[in-house]
C-alpha cells in the first residue's frame, strides 16, 4: 500500500532489502527498531514532507471516467419487456412446431396406456357394484312413490326430469355387466344386466352383443355399430324424411328404440332376432333369453296400465322412458361426434383398435357424472372396458401423460350440462357424411341441411 501511494506521489519506493538469517546464539539484548526489513533504523530513513504528500492527493483526479444515464429504468418497464420477449419465444417455438394431426399413428403402444394405469384400477369389486345398483333402485322407487303421493302438475316435470336420469344410470350399471367390469363371475353379471336393462326395455344380450362390435371396431366407417358416419353413397340415397329425422332435433335423441328393431341406416338386422347377421349361431340361445326377458317386462306394464290406468302409468314409466331414451342418444352420440376440431375415422389398413379408440371424446356432466357413474370419462372406457367405472377417473388421469395431445380436455361444465346442446346441434348441421373413398376421411357438410356452404 506503501509503495503505490509514493509511486501516485512521484516518489521511487525503496528498495527491500532482505536481512541475512542470523545463525548462532540468538541476542537477547534490547537492539534497534529496523524499518522495512533495512539496515537503517527509524531516525536515518526521511520521509517526504507532509505537504508533498497534501498536494499528490489534491491533484490526483480520484473519479472513475465511468459515463451514466440520464434516467434509470423502472422496475416494471424491465418486467414488461421481459414478458414481451418471453411472449416472442413462445410464439417462435409455437411456429416451430409442426400443427397436431390427430389422424398421425401415435408413438405409444396400447401397452404403454395400460402399464401406466395403476394395478388396483383393474380389481372388479361385486359389493361395491352391487352397492350402486342398491342405490339406484332405491331412488328410482323413492322419486315413484314421491310424485304418486303428491300427485299434481308442479311435481310431475321434475319427477320426469329426475326419473329419465336414473333410468339411464341403470342402464349404465347394465352396461358395465355387458362388459364384464361389474364382477368376475358372469352368471352375476348376466342376472343383474337382465334385470336392470329390462326393467327400461332393453334387450340384455342383443344390445351386449352389439355394443362388443361397436367397441372392437370404433372409429371404422364401414364396421363401427354405434353411430357411424354414412358414407356420400348412402347419405344421398337417404330420403328425405329419414335424412330429417337423421339430422334434426330432436329426433335423434328418440332413436334408440328404433335402433335396436332395425339398426342404423346401411345396416339390416335386429337386436330381437336371433337370426340377425348381429350375431353368429352359437349367440342365438342368449339373444332368445333376452329377447324373452324383454316381453315378460312389457307384459309387465300393460298389466300395470289395467291396474292403475294408462294415463298414470304413462306419467310413471312412459315419460321416464323416453327422457332415459334421450340421455343415451346424447352421451352416445356426443362420445363419438360434435369436438371443436374435426377427428378422423378410419378404413382399411390406416384402421387400428388404439387409432379408433383415440377419436372418442371425454365430456363433462357436472353434477350428473356421480350419479350416471363417470361414463362421460369415455377415452379409457372405450380402450380398456374391463375397468371398472369406480376407476375410470384415476385411470384416466394416469394415462394422460402418454396420451399427451391425442386426449382432449373436456370442457368443464356447470352444474347440469346445458352446453351440450349447443355442441349436439352444431355437430348435426356439419357432420352429415364422409366419403366413399379414401382410408382417412373426415366429416363433410350438406349445405342443404346446414343453410350454408359447406367450408
Amino acid at each position: 500500500m506503501a509503495s503505490w501511494v509514493l509511486s501516485e506521489c512521484g516518489l521511487k519506493p525503496l528498495p527491500q532489502i532482505f536481512p541475512r538469517p542470523t545463525t548462532g546464539p540468538v541476542s537477547c539484548k534490547p537492539s534497534k527498531i529496523r524499518f522495512l526489513h533495512s539496515n537503517k533504523t527509524g531516525t536515518d530513513l526521511k520521509f517526504p514532507s507532509t505537504k508533498i504528500l497534501t498536494r499528490c492527493f489534491r491533484e490526483r483526479n480520484w473519479g472513475q471516467k465511468v459515463s451514466a444515464p440520464l434516467r434509470v429504468a423502472s422496475v416494471e418497464g424491465d418486467e414488461e419487456r421481459e414478458k414481451r420477449i418471453d411472449g416472442a419465444n413462445v410464439l417462435k417455438e409455437q411456429e416451430e412446431q409442426p400443427e397436431f394431426d390427430p389422424s398421425a399413428p401415435p408413438p405409444f403402444k396400447l401397452a404403454d396406456i395400460r402399464a401406466s394405469i395403476p394395478k388396483h384400477c383393474w380389481v372388479k369389486d361385486p359389493w361395491r357394484s352391487m352397492s350402486y345398483v342398491a342405490r339406484d333402485v332405491a331412488v328410482v322407487f323413492g322419486l315413484a312413490a314421491t310424485a304418486a303421493y303428491f300427485n299434481n302438475w308442479f311435481v310431475w316435470p321434475l319427477y320426469w326430469a329426475a326419473q329419465g336420469t336414473m333410468f339411464w344410470a341403470l342402464f349404465v350399471l347394465g352396461h358395465d355387466c355387458g362388459h364384464g367390469s361389474f364382477s368376475n363371475n358372469p352368471k352375476l353379471n348376466s342376472v343383474v344386466g337382465h334385470l336392470l336393462h329390462s326393467s327400461i326395455l332393453v334387450p340384455y344380450h342383443g344390445w351386449r352383443i352389439s355394443h362388443r362390435t361397436h367397441h372392437q371396431n370404433h372409429g371404422h366407417v364401414e364396421n363401427d355399430e354405434s353411430w357411424h358416419p354414412l358414407s356420400e353413397k348412402i347419405f344421398k340415397n337417404l330420403d328425405n324424411i329419414t335424412r330429417t329425422l337423421r339430422f334434426t332435433v330432436p329426433f335423434p335423441l328418440l332413436a334408440y328404440p328404433f335402433y335396436l328393431w332395425n339398426r342404423s341406416p346401411g345396416k339390416t338386422g335386429s337386436h330381437f332376432d336371433p337370426k340377425s347377421d348381429l350375431f353368429v349361431p352359437t349367440e342365438r340361445k342368449d339373444v332368445i333369453t333376452s329377447t324373452v326377458c324383454w316381453t315378460a317386462m312389457a307384459a309387465l306394464l300393460g298389466g300395470l296400465a289395467f291396474v292403475m290406468g294408462p294415463v298414470q302409468l304413462l306419467k310413471l314409466y312412459g315419460v321416464p322412458y323416453w327422457g332415459f331414451v334421450m340421455w343415451l342418444d346424447l352421451v352416445t352420440y356426443l362420445h363419438h361426434h360434435g369436438h371443436e376440431d374435426k377427428l378422423p375415422w378410419y378404413r382399411g389398413k390406416e384402421w387400428s383398435y388404439l387409432r379408433g379408440g383415440l377419436t372418442t371424446i371425454d365430456r363433462d356432466y357436472g353434477w350428473i357424472n356421480n350419479i350416471h357413474h363417470d361414463i362421460g370419462t369415455h377415452v379409457i372406457h372405450h380402450l380398456f372396458p374391463q375397468i371398472p367405472h369406480y376407476h375410470l377417473i384415476e385411470a384416466t388421469e394416469a394415462a394422460k401423460p402418454v396420451l399427451g395431445k391425442y386426449y382432449r380436455e373436456p370442457k368443464k361444465s356447470g352444474p347440469l350440462p346445458f352446453y351440450l346442446i349447443g355442441s349436439l346441434i352444431k355437430s348435426l348441421r356439419q357432420d352429415h357424411y364422409v366419403s366413399d373413398s379414401g382410408d382417412v376421411v373426415y366429416y363433410k357438410t350438406d349445405p342443404k341441411l346446414s343453410g350454408s356452404s359447406s367450408k
